[in-house]
């Protein structure tokens, strides 16, 4: 793939791992289709440097010093910037994901992934078409949209309560954290149980991690 002057396409890549940036630079440098930029080790270095070189496409890390790559999307999508932009993680967490795509993110990628499965995926984007796996992205919107159904029916004080509770805080203390009594708390959580169709704590506290998990 050629980018519409004639010349490789150009690729930033941005990663807070050395060797890693390295690994990444080396594999795309010997491509004939692409050309490497750059490389960055900070977002805020990443966002700099695709704006000075104009580059086609960018290869980010979701976590990075100064700058998330989700920070950096958000950004770009303020400039007038053509980059493309592919998320390059070890771990993604689905309000991550969602923001991702939401921000217009072009490709989402594991680092356990092969490195051909990188290149197909930078063929891809550099072909304006995206890549956003069905298996990785599929549950993490499900499971996003599940959490939001369940929040939405519980009113801000039961969340609060709920996520005392995953901390394994007793009644008495939620009361004294809240300033309210014991008893309004037995009440909020009668109301949590039968909203979500759950009849113990433990129950309650795993659902309410699985809101910061994710």
């Amino acid at each position: 793939m050629i980018s519409p002057a004639g010349r490789p396409v150009s690729v930033v890549i941005a990663d807070d791992h050395p060797l890693v940036l390295t690994a990444l630079r080396d594999l795309i440098a010997v491509q004939s289709a692409f050309e490497v930029s750059g490389v960055a080790s900070t977002g805020t270095e990443a966002l700099d440097l695709i704006l000075r070189t104009e580059a086609n496409l960018a290869i980010l890390d979701i976590t990075m010093p100064g700058m998330s790559g989700i920070e950096v999307l958000q950004a770009l999508n303020r400039s007038p910037s053509p980059a493309r932009i592919i998320f390059l993680t070890a771990t993604i967490t689905d309000a991550q994901i969602v923001d991702a795509i939401v921000a217009g993110v072009w490709g989402i990628l594991r680092k356990e992934s092969a490195p051909d499965t990188l290149l197909d995926c930078l063929h891809t984007v550099s072909e304006m078409r995206k890549w956003l796996p069905p298996d990785l992205i599929q549950p993490a919107l499900a499971r996003r949209a599940e959490r939001d159904r369940v929040q939405g029916s519980l009113t801000s004080r039961e969340i609060q309560i709920a996520e005392l509770i995953a901390e394994g805080h007793p009644n008495k203390v939620i009361a004294r954290k809240l300033q309210v009594s014991e008893g309004t708390v037995k009440i909020h959580l009668h109301n949590i149980y039968q909203k979500l169709h759950m009849d113990n704590r433990t129950t309650l506290a795993a659902k309410a991690l699985s809101w910061r998990d994710r």
